[in-house]
């Protein structure tokens, strides 16, 4: 086996300009269906990072989103005094009664954008410790103030601190940034629930956020809340309701990436396979070699399959490379789920590296079959007449 390894090694280091043209295309391949998974994976990763399995989320029933629901202010009192939800320091429980909405703002390219608006309670920022506040100050409740996340203040025009925004026809100042990781509150702007409901004509919360003493205890919770005639809502934990939130996007990313790699795949394999058959009509004499020292046509088969099967493994490797200088960049696009601007990097993950290195290894093994097959069942005076 060692002889094989290194019988096909030797010759791809033997034929150095067709090993990078072949691998370079193979290369190319990998890279485009690398940066789609890692696209996919930098969105679910994003939304489910933006939830807690410590919080659960009420909406109302068969609302898909936040911007669908509405939680009346009856509903919300009866959420918030169950006996799963935990209390805050100051004895009171931890819930809050958020509202949510799009709001369309211009970004500094000039470009126009769905934002989420976020009217956030005062315990909304206990509930995600992964919030910072990086510049400025925290919003004063009840006064015509926002908090906007990095992403916002980066790329959106008067989205500065200190800046005023105009929303539902007043202006709030812009009175801190937060980070909130890499969550999509980041590319969110918040401000006093009571305000912005005032200000947007809404009447109804659009969900409850409620911390939970326990995790465990979110199957009572539930059951209850949904089984209560006087509710109409839904209760999920916090982590699933945002994972969902990606399940479109994500599933449309993969497929674009599947396409797109299929198209491109096609000619990688016919590079390779046009390689390996140079391969074999350049060593015809060598193969009548081997085959007269006593190597059987499965060594030969095996040989030039692990030879074609390496071109493909080099390939996908420079494409990964090339792939991972891509978790460096910041990407946003518009969730089809919400139809909100959401910012996100590529992330590269386990399971990115495996499906990517094992595709570019059914690319060699399928671009030398037939070429394989062809050097294996030559006749050893056949070959060595013809050398």
């Amino acid at each position: 086996m060692r002889l094989l390894l290194f019988y096909s090694l030797r010759n791809l280091l033997a034929r150095r300009m067709t090993t990078v043209l072949t691998a370079g295309g193979m290369a190319l391949v990998v890279f485009v269906f690398a940066a789609m998974l890692m696209l996919a994976a930098g969105l679910e990763q994003t939304l489910v990072d933006t939830g807690s399995i410590e919080n659960a989320v009420v909406l109302r029933r068969s609302s898909e989103t936040e911007v669908q629901s509405s939680i009346e202010r009856r509903e919300a009192a009866i959420a918030e005094v169950q006996p799963e939800v935990a209390l805050g320091d100051d004895g009171r429980p931890l819930a809050a009664r958020e509202s949510v909405v799009l709001f369309t703002l211009e970004k500094r390219n000039g470009s126009p954008a769905n934002v989420t608006i976020r009217g956030i309670d005062e315990p909304s920022l206990a509930l995600r410790p992964q919030v910072r506040l990086v510049a400025g100050r925290p919003l004063r409740f009840g006064a015509q103030e926002v908090m906007v996340g990095d992403k916002v203040a980066g790329s959106y025009a008067s989205a500065g601190l200190g800046d005023s925004l105009r929303l539902a026809q007043r202006d709030w100042r812009v009175v801190g940034v937060f980070d909130a990781g890499n969550t999509a509150f980041s590319s969110e702007i918040w401000g006093d629930a009571d305000q912005l409901m005032q200000a947007f004509r809404r009447q109804a919360y659009s969900v409850v956020v409620l911390g939970l003493r326990d995790p465990a205890g979110l199957d009572a919770l539930k059951a209850r809340l949904e089984a209560d005639p006087r509710l109409q809502v839904e209760v999920l934990r916090e982590d699933v309701y945002y994972r969902e939130q990606s399940e479109m996007m994500a599933t449309f990313l993969r497929i674009l990436g599947i396409a797109l790699t299929a198209i491109f795949s096609t000619g990688a394999v016919v590079g390779a396979m046009i390689t390996m058959y140079a391969a074999v009509a350049n060593r015809v004499g060598e193969i009548g070699t081997l085959r007269a020292l006593g190597f059987g046509r499965g060594i030969i088969l095996t040989a030039f399959l692990l030879e074609s099967v390496f071109l493909g493994l080099l390939g996908g490797l420079v494409g990964l490379l090339a792939a991972s200088l891509l978790t460096v960049i910041d990407v946003s696009t518009t969730n089809f789920q919400t139809f909100s601007e959401l910012a996100f990097s590529f992330t590269l993950g386990l399971d990115t590296i495996l499906q990517a290195l094992g595709f570019s290894v059914f690319m060699g093994f399928v671009g030398g079959a037939l070429p394989a097959y062809r050097a294996a069942r030559m006749e050893i005076l056949t070959a060595l007449r013809e050398a």
